[in-house]
């Protein structure tokens, strides 16, 4: 552990006024937030598993990008 700079980062905090301390404060907030984002992600992701009998969603690439080309022509043509 780097205790030099923990220390120098605790006096950089205390000498911050009160309305940066506040904004700090938030900003670390923000991060407990996208951590409870992910949580939420990966419960959505098990649900949608357990939808589709524990398969997992593996879509054929080469399928996808034939149609998208073909969609492409179409709109190419149609123009």
């Amino acid at each position: 552990m780097n205790i030099q700079l923990v220390e120098s980062l605790v006096n950089a905090i205390k000498a911050l006024s009160v309305e940066e301390q506040e904004l700090l404060k938030q900003k670390l907030a923000h991060k407990s937030n996208w951590q409870e984002v992910r949580t939420k992600i990966l419960t959505n992701a098990q649900a949608i598993q357990q939808r589709y009998n524990s398969q997992p969603f593996e879509p054929d690439i080469d399928q996808i990008i034939h149609q998208m080309r073909e969609e492409r022509d179409q709109q190419l043509l149609a123009d």
